[in-house]
């Protein structure tokens, strides 16, 4: 029963694809055919997160995470945190458990958000690409006003997380670490 409630979206998922299956056949192998891309989209992805993972959490010591980009880091922190979304390459989805090492580490709230925010909205390849196809003064308004917003609700969010929201997330970064 546990394992059931633990994978409830993966088994409501397969009952609507079965139900489709029966009603629908054609629109079930779409579905199954774009699941399956999906899937193997994401096997390609998460391993190397993983091992990113792994190497952080041995060469990088907390003290010199908290240093950087904890609370007392100065501009330091969201200069960090900026650049290191910025850079990253992949889909949102394997910004979070990177997310949550840094939470893990030492890094503040703040500078998590806004990692998150950077990774999501701030890719240096799309501002290539904007440069390229729509010009440079586009891409520069882009980002100025995506690096406000991001800012603006980083801070939003640091300031509105209650203690007992802090708390749960450091206990998830934790549980993702495998270290309870």
């Amino acid at each position: 029963m546990k394992l059931l409630r633990k994978y409830r979206f993966f088994a409501a998922l397969l009952a609507v694809e079965l139900v489709l299956l029966a009603l629908r056949p054609e629109d079930a192998a779409r579905a199954l055919s774009l699941s399956a891309r999906s899937a193997a989209e994401m096997l390609s992805i998460i391993p190397p997160v993983f091992v990113l993972l792994g190497l952080m959490d041995v060469w990088i010591p907390k003290e010199t995470m908290t240093k950087y980009m904890g609370r007392g880091a100065g501009a330091a922190g969201p200069l960090c945190a900026f650049l290191l979304g910025s850079f990253a390459a992949g889909p949102l989805y394997a910004a979070f458990p990177i997310a949550a090492m840094l939470l893990k580490k030492g890094a503040s709230f703040f500078n998590v958000f806004l990692f998150l925010g950077a990774w999501s909205a701030t890719k240096l390849p799309q501002m290539l690409f904007e440069i390229s196809q729509l010009g440079a003064r586009f891409a520069a308004v882009r980002f100025a006003l995506n690096l406000a917003v991001i800012a603006l609700i980083a801070l939003l969010m640091d300031k509105t997380a209650g203690a007992r929201e802090r708390a749960e997330m450091l206990r998830r970064a934790e549980e993702m670490s495998g270290k309870r």
